[in-house]
């Protein structure tokens, strides 16, 4: 399973992709807004820092406003991936951009019927929310294995990128059920190395080796 960060933050990517395990990057309007800076020079930064997919989302509803504003944001760098809207606007602009060669993120998925479109028109990702539905006491993961299963049956190419991810576990069971990517907050990913047992083992080891470097003098 790849792992994408999921923020705007220079620092955390940094981080994240120091730590070996970064393979991408989703952004949204509400990330970029938190950084405070121009979005596209932030998209330029983020796009020299990670060698991977980079998701900038579009702000336009209907489809030929959103692939001309996906055409402009193709251009900061070769590994941009555009996020468009789950709706019939944005179905057709992916039809479009997919066929210019223009990489596109399908974002706000909330139903396996959603998903089936997005796989038919030919979206080269898919971004369902759990952590969205997990708020409204629906079952997120349930969606990824419904999707997982759909795709599987009829060999779509499109990528399941599991997204609003809000702890470990939604990583443990998007990487139990066969997804292709996460895309994590930086707090979740710093939370996945962590176990009382490794620093149990780590804080004993070092007593232990101390005590022998005390006793041989």
């Amino acid at each position: 399973m790849k792992i994408f960060i999921d923020t705007a933050n220079l620092e955390e990517i940094k981080q994240a992709r120091d730590f070996g395990i970064l393979d991408g990057v989703t952004t949204n309007p509400t990330l970029l807004a938190r950084e405070g800076k121009p979005p596209l020079k932030q998209l330029e930064e983020i796009c020299r820092i990670v060698d991977g997919p980079v998701s900038a989302e579009v702000i336009a509803l209907q489809s030929d406003e959103m692939v001309k504003e996906a055409r402009d944001l193709s251009k900061i760098a070769d590994n941009i991936v555009i996020k468009i809207p789950l709706t019939l606007e944005g179905l057709k602009a992916v039809k479009i951009l997919e066929g210019e060669g223009i990489k596109t993120n399908v974002t706000l998925c909330f139903s396996a019927m959603q998903a089936l479109l997005v796989g038919k028109a030919g979206a080269s990702y898919i971004s369902p929310f759990v952590g969205r539905l997990d708020d409204i006491s629906d079952d997120g993961m349930r969606l990824i294995e419904d999707i997982i299963t759909i795709y599987d049956n009829y060999g779509f190419d499109t990528e399941i990128i599991v997204a609003s991810i809000r702890h470990p576990m939604h990583v443990y069971w998007a990487a139990k059920l066969g997804a292709d990517i996460a895309t994590i907050p930086f707090k979740t990913i710093s939370q996945l190395i962590k176990h009382p047992l490794t620093d149990i083992g780590i804080d004993r080891f070092l007593k232990d080796w101390q005590s022998l470097q005390d006793n041989l003098g």
